[in-house]
C-alpha cells in the first residue's frame, strides 16, 4: 500500500473519541507553552537543550494528531431504538 493511498483512505471516529483527541492536543500545546516559558529560568545548557527538546516532541505529537483529526470524518450519531 503506498503512502498515497493512505493519505486518501477515509476513516470514521466517533464524537467521544475525536474530543478526547482534542483534548489531548489542547494540553499538548498549552504545556509547551508552559515548558518553553521556564527555558529563560534555566542555566545549564544541557538543561535548555533537553527542555526545548521536550518543547519540539510535545508540539510534534500535537501536529501529528491534529492531522489524524483533519484526515478523520466523525460519525454521526444513530438514533436510538426504541423498543
Amino acid at each position: 500500500m503506498s503512502n498515497e493511498s493512505l493519505d486518501l483512505e477515509l476513516f470514521e471516529i466517533s464524537p467521544r473519541f475525536r474530543q478526547t483527541v482534542q483534548d489531548r492536543v489542547d494540553r499538548l500545546e498549552k504545556d509547551a507553552r508552559w515548558d518553553e516559558a521556564q527555558i529563560a529560568s534555566l542555566e545549564n545548557p544541557d538543561h535548555i537543550r533537553r527542555q526545548m527538546r521536550l518543547v519540539a516532541v510535545q508540539r510534534a505529537e500535537a501536529l501529528r494528531m491534529r492531522l489524524f483529526l483533519d484526515r478523520a470524518q466523525t460519525r454521526t450519531q444513530r438514533p436510538a431504538v426504541t423498543l
